[in-house]
């Protein structure tokens, strides 16, 4: 078993905070789910929007003057909506070729209490919209996208022809920096966590491949003494790889433990 210095990963960094994170983070998109996030803030009625790629965007439009619809470091380059021929059930998109920006207008006695369209951006990022007619002023909407504002990291890759001890330490940097692993899956669902005397140990993360697979744990001291945590305390028979961040607990305190074994050997 080797035992990988928490010098390694980025010196003296407290880990707890960022373990207990794991278990929402979003790897893929994913920080927002597959729906947008609707934040609207009260000053002047606008709309501050976070949206995915193909996701739904739930807005706000005037009924009586102009709303309009902005994108955050990107531009709408085509608008896609249905026309009915009732004039009292159709509704105008503007689209200004200055900033991009689309200008939605809907004629005195609209008959419908929403108004919906598809807006594909110059990005290539495509949205849903659905919004509600109300109010007599104008409005305003800014959407940002989660995948520009939170970029994900890159995905690490390991060299196939490294020794598996070699592997085994670059797989436990990447689950420290929470990256994306070429050929890995990653399963972020939270087990149930088990109690072996005073420490409570919670499986948070898992990496899996054909050849390795990771796990990322929660160790926590629920007894009134401190405790030195030991790897053979949290890796089972044949881990390739150990890192404990912290193993000098006190009583109540957590850590973070990342362990490395072939595939198949949880």
């Amino acid at each position: 078993m080797q035992l990988v210095p928490f010098g390694l990963m980025a010196g003296g960094v407290a880990l707890l905070t960022r373990i207990e994170c794991l278990s929402s983070r979003s790897i893929g998109a994913g920080l927002v789910g597959a729906a947008a996030l609707l934040m609207a803030a009260p000053a002047f009625a606008d709309q501050s929007i976070m949206a995915v790629d193909n996701g739904e965007v739930l807005c706000e439009v005037s009924k009586s003057d102009l709303t309009r619809i902005s994108l955050k470091e990107d531009r709408f380059a085509a608008v896609s909506k249905v026309e009915t021929g009732n004039p009292l059930e159709d509704f105008s998109v503007v689209h200004e070729p200055t900033r991009g920006d689309l200008y939605i207008s809907v004629p005195e006695g609209f008959s419908r209490p929403s108004v919906s369209f598809f807006g594909t951006s110059e990005k290539g990022y495509v949205y849903k919209f659905n919004c509600q007619v109300s109010g007599d002023e104008a409005k305003q909407v800014f959407v940002a996208n989660a995948d520009i504002e939170h970029p994900q990291p890159a995905a690490a890759q390991l060299s196939s022809s490294a020794p598996l001890g070699d592997q085994a330490v670059s797989l436990v940097r990447a689950m420290f920096e929470q990256r994306p692993v070429q050929g890995f899956e990653i399963q972020d669902q939270a087990r149930a966590p088990v109690n072996v005397g005073a420490l409570k140990v919670q499986l948070v993360s898992q990496y899996v491949s054909p050849t390795l697979a990771g796990k990322v744990l929660r160790v926590e001291n629920t007894g009134d003494q401190p405790l030195t945590l030991a790897e053979e305390l949290i890796a089972a028979d044949g881990a390739i790889a150990v890192s404990i961040s912290n193993p000098e607990l006190q009583p109540g305190q957590a850590t973070a433990a990342y362990v490395v074994v072939p595939a198949g050997g949880f």
